[in-house]
């Protein structure tokens, strides 16, 4: 089951950056050990992915001033 979303607005932009790229790195070695043996719930790489989607989002609107 994924992990409840997290309250992006209430994170300031380091933060953000640092959450980013510690997803960013989850979903590597995750990927990697899913090509190697599969994992329990390959669902869960899609949860990554959209996590780091919204993350992503969240640092481009405060960028354009949203």
């Amino acid at each position: 089951m994924p992990k409840a979303k997290l309250d992006l607005k209430g994170l300031n932009d380091q933060d953000l950056k640092d959450k980013l790229s510690e997803e960013q790195l989850r979903l590597k070695k995750i990927t990697f050990s899913h090509a190697v043996t599969p994992i329990e719930n390959p669902m869960s790489i899609r949860f990554m992915r959209r996590e780091i989607a919204r993350i992503q989002t969240e640092l481009r609107k405060r960028e354009l001033g949203f």
